[in-house]
């Protein structure tokens, strides 16, 4: 049966400093290599062995994969990059801090921009506009590989990777706006390649 794994990214240094990141291409922190290894620990407890990767454009997916690719001891695998699994574009916040922007806008805009599914901040994408351009790439590249038998492994995003497990779990547009990933922390899908919505026979959140 097909694999699916997403992770997302270690800890970014404006995860860090508490900062709307989106686009902007940030560095890992310490913390966050330490956590890309730690998740690279888990997976090979799990005996995986990928056959095909797939990240976003920015480099603190990048240097998770290839961080728990280096731990796997599968660095030859082949990798496509794609800014459609980019996190969500955070538009005129992008750089702001959280807790200076809740005094510039108030408490309660800036919780509508970041907790509603299709309330967008200025400039920049809801979760739903997120999801329109993330799951069609979903479906159009990474399913037909599941299909294929291909064991897959996807290093992204907190809100890419929210609109995959939205449509993996069968989550509302109500539900997936309570759904936290942490940084570095695995999902792992079994999934029924012979249903035509590929069910999700079993799913594992692996944490150290």
């Amino acid at each position: 049966m097909p694999i699916l794994t997403l992770v997302r990214h270690g800890q970014s240094q404006w995860n860090l400093e508490n900062r709307f990141t989106g686009w902007v291409d940030v560095e890992l922190t310490e913390k966050g290599r330490t956590e890309a290894r730690v998740a690279g620990e888990l997976l090979a407890g799990e005996g995986l062995r990928f056959t095909k990767c797939y990240t976003s454009s920015l480099k603190r997916a990048h240097e998770t994969l290839d961080i728990m690719l280096a731990v796997l001891g599968q660095t030859d695998l082949p990798i496509v990059r794609d800014e459609a699994l980019n996190e969500r574009h955070y538009g005129d916040l992008q750089g702001l801090n959280k807790a200076e922007t809740a005094e510039k806008f108030g408490k309660e805009q800036v919780h509508i921009w970041r907790r509603s599914y299709d309330v967008a901040p200025p400039g920049g994408e809801s979760l739903k506009d997120t999801a329109a351009r993330t799951l069609p790439y979903f479906e159009a590249h990474i399913v037909p590989d599941l299909r294929s038998g291909e064991t897959i492994l996807v290093s992204a995003h907190g809100n890419s990777l929210r609109s995959i497990v939205m449509r993996l779990d069968g989550l509302s547009s109500e539900e997936v706006v309570n759904l936290e990933l942490a940084t570095g922390v695995p999902l792992v899908y079994d999934l029924d390649a012979s249903s035509a919505d590929m069910k999700v026979r079993s799913k594992k959140i692996l944490e150290p």
